[in-house]
């Protein structure tokens, strides 16, 4: 019988789908107030509380990840990544089976909250240990996807309060926080497949497991597989030579250099720039938003909400599988201008709807030592953006109508020349490639990782040894 060369492999990619769910999850709970507002028992529900109360209530979320991304990042570097990834999906079930229960308002704030907790637990650990024990060549897409799965979830909850609609008690929204588990599941169950990070293993010592682990997923069994040995060999390499600098996993390491603080700059950057493009504005509140266009219809809006994240989707995964092609910086800048074209656009019909009355108008860049605190940093931003923005909303919104939106233009003409000058390309880098970029003078090199000099070059060796190997696909 002949023997399966990718048994390894596809157990392997198996355990990375089910932490895919970990960004679905993200993108249910983030969305799911935005469904809950279109249902009217779910206004009833909250009918006794003010416009600050209202905002504090949908910003819930934010505000329990914000208070957890960074706790979660010593979690994951003392613990592993599925340890922390386990008590973020159990806290988010925990918070489903509360929500489903609540008679009061603030209870549900409560539970939220506890929501938001989980989620940051998740968030900061899942997209790691993809990172981290995902195969060389496989890499830059799952990571990708990662980002791309998040509007999954978001088409989920859509989904759901959609077919609640019809539902004339509190079950019409007490479902939707009901199924807010099935995301979480299918993370604990992926727990049971995928195996720790390599790297991770290594900076405990515990390098007989790190190199088991690449040589039954990354090699298929075979010891003396040439990718596994030069994967191994580097990974090596890289977390003895970071652990040999002193404080290099403290915080202070943000500070030590100028390429430190170039990586701190993009962390901080990339969470204020995911929340602050104008995306909060329909991702979080757009009820309101389509109310003011003239379209009031609670089915005609969930179906606008569905539509939206299904178009989401289809640019986030297209923006994953042509990343290797393009490079990451180009795609950067090409969203960043869209963007702003589109949401220019938006202002402007919304000004002539609200104006003119006319209807037709209405319709990967750090070291292993700093990697989870980096992550950390970057997705405590981007809940603190979140919050605000979240909180910040309907009271803007309520004051300013379409002009609000102009505020989000402006966002996003400074965030078109922060990525043109501050975001370098790791096309084409293995993660320690990646680390490197920011430690010599080419900093702001946006040239191809082939043409500059000494850089990619392991990544360039995964390339010639992977066709040797028969577990490579």
């Amino acid at each position: 019988m002949a023997k399966d060369v990718d048994r390894g492999l596809r157990r392997l990619n198996l355990g990375i789908a089910f932490m895919l769910a970990a960004s679905a999850t993200s993108g249910y709970n983030a969305s799911q107030i935005n469904s809950l507002l279109v249902l009217p028992e779910f206004a009833i529900f909250l009918k006794d509380l003010s416009a600050n109360a209202e905002g504090l209530i949908i910003a819930a979320v934010s505000l329990g990840s914000f208070l957890t991304f960074i706790p979660a990042s010593y979690v994951a570097d003392r613990l592993g990544r599925r340890p922390c990834v386990a008590i973020g999906a159990t806290l988010v079930i925990l918070a489903s089976v509360i929500q489903v229960a609540v008679e009061q308002p603030w209870v549900f704030f409560g539970a939220r909250i506890v929501t938001g907790a989980g989620v940051g637990f998740s968030q900061t650990a899942a997209p790691l240990l993809i990172a981290e024990a995902a195969h060389p060549r496989q890499r830059s897409v799952l990571t990708g996807l990662y980002n791309a799965i998040w509007f999954c979830g978001s088409i989920t909850a859509a989904g759901i309060a959609f077919s609640t609609l019809g539902i004339q008690d509190s079950w019409s929204w007490r479902v939707p926080c009901m199924l807010q588990v099935l995301f979480p599941l299918f993370q604990l169950v992926g727990l049971f497949i995928i195996p720790e990070s390599p790297r991770w293993l290594v900076s405990k010592d515990r390098k007989g497991e790190a190199r088991a682990m690449l040589v039954r997923y990354h090699g298929n069994g075979d010891l003396s597989s040439a990718l596994v040995q030069e994967e191994y060999d580097q990974i090596c390499s890289s977390i003895s030579a970071e652990a040999d600098l002193k404080a290099c996993s403290g915080w202070s390491a943000f500070l030590s250099s100028r390429g430190d603080v170039h990586r701190l700059s993009i962390c901080i950057l990339m969470g204020f720039m995911q929340e602050w493009t104008g995306n909060g504005v329909t991702s979080y509140y757009l009820p309101p938003i389509l109310a003011s266009v003239g379209i009031k219809n609670a089915a005609h809006q969930a179906a606008v909400n569905i539509s939206l994240q299904v178009w989401n989707l289809f640019f986030a995964v297209g923006g994953a599988s042509t990343s290797d092609r393009y490079g990451r910086r180009v795609l950067w800048l090409c969203a960043t201008t869209l963007m702003m074209i589109f949401l220019s656009t938006s202002t402007v019909m919304t000004a002539l709807f609200s104006e003119l009355h006319i209807i037709e108008a209405g319709i990967a860049i750090l070291p292993f030592q700093l990697r989870a605190k980096g992550l950390a940093i970057t997705l405590t931003t981007d809940s603190l953006a979140c919050f605000f923005n979240q909180y910040v909303n309907p009271v803007a919104f309520a004051a300013l109508r379409w002009k609000y939106f102009l505020l989000y233009v402006g966002c996003l003409v400074v965030f078109l020349g922060v990525v043109y000058f501050l975001f370098p390309e790791t096309q084409g880098r293995s993660l320690e490639d990646v680390a490197r970029i920011f430690e010599d003078g080419k900093i702001l090199q946006v040239m191809s990782p082939v043409d500059s000099e000494g850089e990619g070059e392991s990544e360039k060796s995964f390339e010639k040894t992977s066709f040797a190997v028969k577990s490579e696909l």
